[in-house]
């Protein structure tokens, strides 16, 4: 289901994913794989047939997470740059509800995405990757975003674009919408 003004009216708080819900960042995500993989072959680490998801675990394993943190933050910054802003980000501040971002990205890209398409003012907490210990699905982060808007989960959505949106949800005990239709696969 598209999320419609209507929809979020029925919540006090809306919390946002951010890359493929509000904006598209230009990232060539398997670029990004593939520096990552070489900044874990320079230390040892074999990733070989890994996902982005999975190398990041592995980084903690090895202890190089900051240094693949970095190799992703700085190709979620550029893109973040270039990102396109989606129709549904009309949708945030429209209902004055208290309003957070929760995403797999770094706060920073996130951030800069949100003040690339004026969307800052709207927007009372932002929670990355890197903002919390854990990432989505884990309920975690999405709990600290509800947490720093001042919101109650039983009165929040949270509005996302793939399944691993739906799983946070699901976990922290929040009612979720799709962007879009229902994906096939994790995003």
């Amino acid at each position: 289901m598209n999320p419609t003004k209507t929809d979020l009216a029925a919540f006090d708080a809306v919390v946002w994913d951010l890359d493929g819900t509000l904006v598209h960042l230009t990232v060539d995500w398997d670029d990004v794989a593939a520096d990552v993989t070489e900044t874990l072959d320079a230390h040892g680490v074999d990733a070989g047939g890994m996902d982005l998801w999975a190398m990041l675990d592995l980084a903690d394993e090895a202890t190089v997470r900051d240094e693949v943190e970095a190799v992703i933050a700085e190709y979620e910054s550029v893109g973040a740059r270039e990102s396109g802003r989606l129709p549904h980000a009309d949708a945030l501040g429209a209902n004055g509800a208290a309003e957070g971002v929760c995403s797999l990205n770094c706060e920073d890209a996130c951030r800069t995405a949100l003040d690339v398409h004026g969307l800052t003012e709207h927007v009372d907490a932002v929670v990355g990757r890197d903002s919390v210990a854990t990432r989505k699905p884990d309920p975690k982060p999405l709990l600290e975003t509800i947490d720093r808007i001042g919101a109650d989960p039983d009165s929040t959505v949270f509005v996302g674009d793939s399944l691993t949106d739906e799983q946070a949800a699901d976990r922290a005990g929040v009612e979720f919408l799709y962007v879009g239709g229902r994906p096939s696969s994790l995003g």
